[in-house]
């Protein structure tokens, strides 16, 4: 089935307004990184209040019953919960998301860190050079300990580098609506 030219153009618009919304959340996020932090507490909240509700919903009303009944109720409410105090206090389920979340990166690359050197300190023969691993382990080490001791720094850090991802991510979409635009042109 062939494909019409407006239709393609039609995709090509799709696929640059895309690459628009992308930008402005990059640069939102570049520019203002708290901010873009608490926007992103604030729909894990709104996730959570929908997730609730339709769960709950599901199990009163729409026949969406399981072995672990009471389980089921006990989880959305819970989630039902979660989610309205997130949306009551935004900047304070902000401050303790982040912390939480940038402690648990900041175990895992603890984690990641002392197993690569203690592997590779225990499994040196098997190396020629062992000091690549190490470094490596090191530096998971370095960040482990960034992201616990300052979490919300690091978390902002990390919107940062995001936004930028997306701007570039961004530029990609924008030089595929244009691909789009001139297939559609030649069509």
């Amino acid at each position: 089935m062939a494909v019409s030219a407006e239709t393609k153009r039609r995709f090509a618009l799709a696929t640059a307004l895309r690459g628009v919304l992308m930008l402005l959340a990059g640069l939102y996020a570049i520019i203002w990184p708290a901010e873009a932090l608490t926007v992103l507490v604030l729909a894990g909240g709104i996730l959570l209040v929908v997730d609730g509700v339709l769960g709950l919903w599901s199990l009163t009303f729409g026949g969406g019953k399981s072995g672990n009944y009471w389980f089921d109720v006990v989880a959305n409410a819970l989630s039902l919960i979660l989610g309205i105090l997130i949306l009551i206090s935004p900047l304070l389920a902000t401050i303790f998301t982040v912390t939480f979340m940038a402690s648990l990166v900041g175990i895992a690359a603890l984690i990641v860190g002392i197993m690569q050197i203690v592997v590779i300190t225990r499994e040196r023969e098997h190396y020629a050079r062992i000091w690549p691993v190490v470094l490596s382990g090191v530096s998971y080490i370095l960040l482990g300990l960034v992201f616990l001791f300052f979490p919300l720094l690091s978390a902002s850090i990390s919107v940062i580098f995001g936004g930028v991802l997306l701007v570039f991510f961004a530029f990609g979409l924008f030089g595929w609506a244009w691909r789009l635009y001139q297939r559609s042109k030649a069509a």
